[in-house]
């Protein structure tokens, strides 16, 4: 009876609606702390003349009589701003008021026009102005905190709020990027003044917290960075190296008289790696006490009282419930009168068997895996790819990551055709294989008619996402995947490079299903598995080896800078994932194109609704 229930389609279905709306109650009651701190969603037009999205957490503490101190957080460069729920959970919690933004170019803020980067602070100084402007808000009390360029927006506030005449920023925290240690004559200098300032340092950051001699050779690995002259000279208020007679050291609290008042500095040395900071207890404590510190909350609780972890198992229980949409609202829509004749089952499975076709299907695998890897190595040093995806040309592509890992992934298709037309030329015709009855020639009708579900599974799923967003405030997402809600300009941007996407995803769909849908040890499910591991093993294979060299040697791979390695985490998951989502859709339909086009379609809007949008 019970593995009946498993086998039904219905059950599945129920379970990811399920899912998802656990998912919304629970990261709500979370990120409201059970109700006491109120969620809005906010969307205006700022002081730079653009629109800032932002989240603002307001506690049932913080009122016109009594204002509370404020914080405005901010994620990194190709993140949004759920990218911040640890910080801003935490806090709220305190008592903060905080805003969450996302950075113009971000989220469903306006695009960033590449000649006006510091715009605003890139948002965060924007933000800062309508905190000031709350009655509930204590002016005197308003700190900043970004993550990697989100604490380079807090560097690009410190000049606007100088020249304010008014200035409202009192405490910055950031983290992941360095602080300003030189005026414009390169001399040391204290940069922010008497406000209070802190740090989190990654000592394994694939960015940051270098030194460097005159002519540009790197001297020092982030993991020495506390015994550099920078950071010395920023623990020191500005101080010119050359003069220090002791070293300071981290997690210290550092106070000194600064124009009548008494100001900190401190920098808290972490063994983690840049992104890891995002969703790190330890990182989230050192926030915590930092603030406490330096705008002490209202409601102050112990730095290692966090319940953060239980939104991000919320969305992330959403997030597995999205995954079981891509397979059951299909398999549902199969059984209505509008796709109906689509659900076809595909040739039976044979076995694994025969000297040629197992030289083809393992050689296959380890050419695809080796190809994977290298083409990603290859596309990494590729200066013209590189001017697009870092905005450094002008170009038609707003998205230059996603144009990036849509590159790759189309190097990948091809070389995946050209492995299939070869398999079928050496053995597939001989042995009678029938390029209709695989699927890989549908017929024109069923083709378009396998693209119309596709879409219409689309739609149905990211209404899900629509309402869950809309009554709860809340996303599907674990790190540093995530599906959100989008403003409508990100279906433009999705058909820039919706092509390069569907050339990967249903070459690898026909690949999977036409070609190499077999038995191994008497199991299909052997046989998903490791299609399923020898999509991602390029992609694991570098990260692998990118972080055993920085652990080793405290620098990265020479020539494979960090953020390319980094780009990899959320791909490793959608590869694999995609591979079981398109066994599943072919057993139920025989057509690979319908999985291909539906991959490909989710995985360009989740990746263009989460990263940074440039314009010129």
């Amino acid at each position: 009876m019970r593995q009946a229930l498993f086998k039904r389609n219905g059950f599945w279905l129920a379970l990811a609606l399920i899912f998802a709306l656990i998912s919304g109650i629970g990261a709500s009651l979370v990120q409201t702390a059970g109700g006491n701190v109120k969620v809005d969603d906010l969307k205006w037009e700022t002081a730079s003349g653009r629109t800032l999205n932002a989240l603002l957490f307001t506690p049932a503490n913080a009122t016109a009589e009594s204002p509370a101190p404020a914080i405005v957080v901010s994620h990194g460069w190709w993140n949004n701003r759920e990218m911040q729920t640890p910080n801003y959970v935490e806090l709220a919690r305190r008592g903060y008021v905080v805003m969450s933004i996302d950075m113009y170019g971000h989220g469903n803020s306006d695009p960033l026009p590449v000649d006006e980067i510091a715009v605003g602070g890139t948002g965060m100084y924007d933000a800062v102005l309508l905190l000031a402007d709350l009655p509930y808000v204590d002016r005197d009390a308003i700190g900043v905190t970004g993550h990697s360029n989100g604490a380079r927006a807090a560097n690009f506030s410190v000049p606007l709020d100088d020249a304010s005449g008014d200035p409202l920023i009192s405490s910055i925290l950031l983290v992941d990027n360095d602080p300003l240690y030189v005026d414009g004559d390169g001399i040391y200098t204290n940069v922010y003044g008497s406000r209070d300032v802190g740090l989190i340092q990654a000592q394994y950051d694939e960015f940051f917290f270098r030194s460097y001699d005159e002519n540009g050779v790197q001297l020092t690995a982030p993991r020495d960075y506390l015994g550099t002259p920078n950071a010395q000279s920023f623990l020191n208020f500005g101080a010119d190296p050359a003069d220090l007679t002791e070293e300071r050291e981290g997690s210290t609290i550092y106070t000194e008289n600064i124009d009548g008042t008494e100001a900190v500095r401190v920098i808290y040395s972490l063994p983690q790696t840049h992104p890891w900071s995002t969703t790190s207890s330890t990182a989230v404590g050192h926030l915590v006490d930092y603030f406490e510190e330096t705008l002490p909350a209202p409601a102050p609780l112990d730095a290692g009282n966090q319940l953060w972890q239980l939104k991000e198992f919320f969305t992330a229980l959403g997030l597995v419930g999205f995954g079981i949409m891509l397979v059951a609202i299909p398999r549902a829509l199969l059984t209505t009168s509008a796709f109906r004749r689509l659900a076809v089952a595909p040739a039976e499975i044979a076995p694994l068997a025969g000297r040629v076709p197992k030289i083809w299907f393992w050689a296959g695998l380890a050419v695809s895996v080796v190809i994977s890897a290298w083409s990603y190595v290859l596309v990494s040093q590729t200066p013209e790819v590189l001017g697009i995806t870092f905005n450094a040309v002008p170009s038609f592509v707003p998205t230059g990551s996603v144009f990036f890992i849509g590159v790759w992934a189309a190097i990948n298709g091809l070389a995946a055709a050209i492995i299939m037309i070869g398999a079928y030329f050496a053995f597939g015709r001989k042995s009678g294989m029938s390029l209709r009855g695989s699927g890989v020639l549908p017929g024109w009708k069923n083709f378009f008619h396998g693209i119309g579900l596709a879409l219409t599974t689309v739609f149905l799923m990211y209404a899900v996402v629509f309402l869950v967003d809309y009554l709860f405030k809340t996303d599907f997402r674990l790190w540093v995947i995530g599906v959100k809600w989008f403003t409508p300009d990100k279906f433009g941007y999705a058909l820039v490079v919706l092509p390069l996407f569907l050339l990967y995803f249903v070459a690898n769909s026909i690949a999977i299903n036409a070609f190499n849908r077999v038995t191994v040890a008497g199991r299909e499910w052997v046989n998903t598995a490791i299609l399923a591991l020898a999509n991602s093993l390029g992609p694991i294979i570098l990260v692998v080896a990118q972080y055993t060299t920085f652990a080793v040697t405290g620098n990265l791979i020479p020539g494979f800078g960090g953020i390319f390695s980094i780009w990899l985490f959320p791909v490793i998951l959608i590869l694999a994932v995609a591979a079981i989502v398109s066994r599943k859709l072919y057993r139920a339909t025989g057509n690979p194109y319908i999985a291909g086009f539906l991959n490909a379609t989710v995985v360009v809007l989740i990746s263009v609704s989460n990263t940074l949008v440039i314009t010129y």
